[in-house]
């Protein structure tokens, strides 16, 4: 684990891109002790397109799918 100082949304899209054993629980709990802004989870791609454009590059075309697929719900 560690600390970020990004945004709410970004730090949510990266525990949910790369896995979370206790998602809801998790976005639960922050949504109570700092409530998110309507429509976020409609966000959530945009803030893990970044990172798998960056995994694309870093481990191939396994990721290019998926970008495509985030890439494509914001067209």
């Amino acid at each position: 684990p560690m600390a970020s100082g990004g945004h709410a949304e970004t730090d949510l899209a990266m525990l949910q891109l790369f896995g979370c054993a206790y998602l809801d629980d998790l976005l639960d709990a922050y949504n109570e002790a700092s409530p998110l802004a309507g429509g976020w989870r409609e966000r959530v791609g945009i803030h893990q397109l970044v990172p798998v454009l960056l995994h694309c590059v870093l481990f191939g075309e396994s990721y290019v799918g998926l970008a495509l697929s985030i890439a494509r719900r914001y067209a």
